[in-house]
């Protein structure tokens, strides 16, 4: 089989090529893709319509303004995709906000690649489909048996933690916040990882799309423990987007706040990634649900007490 060369627009699918061994194989990237870090020198094929500089507020002002007008909040650079002549380009279907769409590729390939390449599109809506994207990718690459050895270890290590966890008396109510105004709740893969590390969620459930919801409700769930995990957001520009939340009256009065159990993680390189990282959300859940059973490594870099 002919060496290939590999396109990635979406970060998830970037770390699940190098996990399979092919980062040599990729001649391109998302603007977002940025991990393994050896990938930031690959030429960037899109770029973002929305100002990520603005509030929580406003970015989610431009993008539903966007995707109202039936438009992607992304560009593929055709002309670039055609020079880099790529054999495979990955994308995916399961969100028009967090990834460029199969219809922004097809339209691309379509104006200009000459090479012809095959468009593998993901689309993950569940951590058993994180599994799946894993073998879709391996297999477009000619080689299965890589995934099944990657998911086997994968799988591992997440009933490793899930056996830990299940031995343990307490299940704290988690909010897990992936968007701080207007609020959103985590759903897809998150409830699975919150299950695995020994909590329950206080919205949502596995296999849906992320859903708003009212600080109200919040207020009477009264949750043990928030996690905060805006997508695209890093732990730094997550401190810095709290204001509108703490704001919220009854805030002081949660008993996730009263007992300093408020937490800040990456949501940008974990959370928010279906890929091979998903083990490491699982392991910062499990560390700031239960940090007298659990600690990987992860405090001060994938999550840290919030501060108020």
């Amino acid at each position: 089989m002919p060496e290939p060369r590999i396109v990635s627009l979406i970060a998830s699918a970037t770390e699940i090529v190098c996990a399979l061994g092919f980062e040599e194989s990729m001649v391109g990237r998302s603007h977002e893709c940025d991990f393994p870090p050896s990938v930031e020198k690959l030429p960037v094929c899109s770029s973002s319509k929305v100002d990520v500089d603005g509030s929580s507020r406003a970015i989610d002002d431009q993008v539903r303004a966007i995707v109202a007008d039936a438009l992607s909040v992304y560009r593929v650079d055709a002309a670039l995709l055609d020079d880099l002549a790529p054999t495979l380009i990955i994308t995916q279907t399961q969100c028009e906000v967090c990834a460029v769409s199969l219809k922004d590729v097809e339209q691309a390939v379509c104006e200009l690649v000459a090479s012809e390449p095959k468009i593998v599109s993901l689309e993950p809506m569940d951590l058993g489909d994180v599994f799946t994207d894993i073998r879709a990718v391996a297999a477009a690459l000619g080689r299965p048996e890589r995934a099944e050895r990657l998911n086997a270890g994968l799988t591992a290590r997440l009933d490793a933690i899930r056996e830990r966890s299940g031995a343990l008396g307490e299940r704290p109510v988690v909010a897990c916040i992936e968007w701080i105004d207007p609020l959103m709740h985590a759903e897809n893969w998150v409830p699975e990882l919150v299950e695995i590390a020994g909590g329950r969620v206080m919205l949502g459930e596995a296999g849906r799309h992320s859903g708003y919801f009212e600080f109200d409700r919040m207020v009477e769930a009264d949750p043990d423990v928030i996690a905060v995990m805006p997508c695209g957001f890093d732990i730094p520009r997550t401190a810095a987007d709290m204001s509108p939340l703490v704001a919220q009256p009854g805030w002081s009065e949660l008993s996730a706040v009263r007992n300093d159990r408020v937490f800040l993680t990456d949501g940008n390189q974990y959370f928010n990634r279906p890929g091979p990282r998903v083990v490491e959300s699982a392991e910062i859940l499990a560390e700031l649900l239960h940090p007298e059973v659990f600690d990987f490594g992860h405090r001060g870099s994938g999550w840290t007490e919030w501060v108020g």
